[in-house]
């Protein structure tokens, strides 16, 4: 069944995003440095948060996994916001806030996602229920 072009805009969107700072966690830039460790999660955090976004943003371009996808970017982009507005503040490094608008609209996103495929969810409950 083919789906309406907004959906595809609302994979696309976070997908990108994530998959964008992959490079950056990947190849230890001062900036993703800076971050893990003013956090005390250097480097098992940043290397971490990658592997756990480029899973996030294969699933959310399948289809049939969008939901599972947009669950594992919200929880990350989640904890990326809260460490933002609790600990890092919202500019890091002069970068005017690009890193917390990013993580808001992928957080944003990726709820949006989680409630249009929210069958995908039921499906696995049904499974598991027997």
């Amino acid at each position: 069944m083919r789906q309406p072009a907004y959906i595809w805009i609302l994979r696309i969107i976070p997908a990108a995003i994530l998959l964008q700072t992959l490079f950056f966690k990947f190849s230890a830039s001062p900036e993703s440095v800076y971050i893990f460790s003013t956090m005390g999660l250097e480097p098992v955090g940043r290397i971490g948060s990658g592997v756990a976004e480029l899973i996030a943003a294969v699933l959310i371009l399948i289809p049939r996994t969008t939901f599972y996808g947009a669950g594992i970017a919200a929880g990350v982009m989640l904890g990326a916001v809260l460490s933002h507005l609790l600990v890092l503040g919202i500019a890091v490094k002069d970068d005017g806030g690009l890193l917390f608008g990013l993580a808001l609209a992928t957080l944003v996103c990726a709820a949006i996602l989680m409630w249009i495929e929210r069958r995908q969810f039921a499906v696995l409950l049904r499974k598991i229920s027997g």
